[in-house]
């Protein structure tokens, strides 16, 4: 039944990406951050990463797609195996789609502060090649999500995950067959607010996840906060290309990292606080 479940997923996703082919409007970026105090768990160490990403929004008659697909570059702080001098490479990307109530019904959701409801879906997908854990990860997501009525949007999701992994000790050189953690929820806030009509919007998003059981090696997850905020200046408004080009700082709090304890085996690298700088191009 899980696997029949997630087939079905997967295709709803697969002909939400179709949809979008006919597209109401689109926002494409490409883009670069740099922040030298990532952390990961089971390394104190801080680590330097650049990061190049692209990422995707549309609209179309029904709902919205995002895409974000993220490479990511480590320092030799993060090792790319045993005894390597070079750094860890990550690809990471993210997928989400929003079906929307009122569009597909025709109706009118608004209620208070909320003016549309819907259906969120959506996969993560990664791959890291390092040292010691050598991430697989896989995850879909399901949900409802309702729109607040605010100036940009603002999105809250309560969103059910189903994740899985299959790591590969590079010191050890054990490879875990692909292990399903127990199903848990999300709850998900989305956000790009301008601030009083100046070039300037704030953005990002954050994750409050539940523990998700015993991790693949018998060990207990616990919960954990991941907030991404972004301050982001419209460079481009200055020489009259508005949203073309945007430079801005961020910010990463992500304490209990995948779900390990920071106060327990997994030490302070499973808590980062990460300032960061960011710049994007839009076309």
């Amino acid at each position: 039944m899980r696997q029949r479940f997630r087939r079905s997923l997967v295709l709803a996703m697969l002909a939400s990406c179709a949809a979008a082919q006919a597209a109401d409007w689109s926002d494409t970026a490409v883009g670069y951050r740099y922040g030298s105090q990532f952390h990961e768990p089971f390394n104190a160490n801080d680590i330097k990463k650049n990061i190049l990403f692209l990422s995707h929004a549309s609209g179309y008659q029904y709902g919205t797609n995002f895409l974000n697909v993220d490479l990511l570059m480590s320092d030799a702080k993060d090792p790319s195996g045993p005894g390597s001098s070079n750094g860890a490479h990550e690809a990471y990307a993210v997928y989400r789609h929003f079906l929307d109530f009122g569009k597909v019904s025709g109706r009118d959701f608004k209620f208070g502060p909320v003016r549309g409801l819907g259906l969120t879906a959506g996969l993560d997908w990664n791959t890291k090649t390092d040292a010691g854990y050598n991430s697989k990860k896989r995850l879909l997501v399901l949900g409802p999500t309702l729109q607040f009525d605010v100036p940009g949007f603002l999105n809250v999701s309560l969103l059910q995950m189903w994740e899985s992994n299959a790591p590969y000790n590079g010191f050890s050189r054990a490879s875990t067959p692909r292990y399903h953690y127990q199903p848990h929820p999300m709850l998900n806030l989305a956000w790009n607010l301008p601030i009083a009509g100046l070039p300037l919007s704030f953005e990002g998003y954050a994750n409050f996840i539940a523990a998700k059981g015993r991790n693949e090696f018998g060990v207990d997850t616990v919960r954990e906060t991941n907030i991404d905020m972004q301050l982001m200046l419209d460079a481009g408004s200055f020489w009259d290309r508005p949203k073309t080009f945007k430079l801005g700082l961020e910010y990463q709090y992500w304490k209990n990292k995948f779900g390990n304890n920071a106060a327990g085996p997994a030490g302070p690298g499973a808590f980062a606080k990460t300032p960061m700088i960011r710049a994007e191009f839009h076309f």
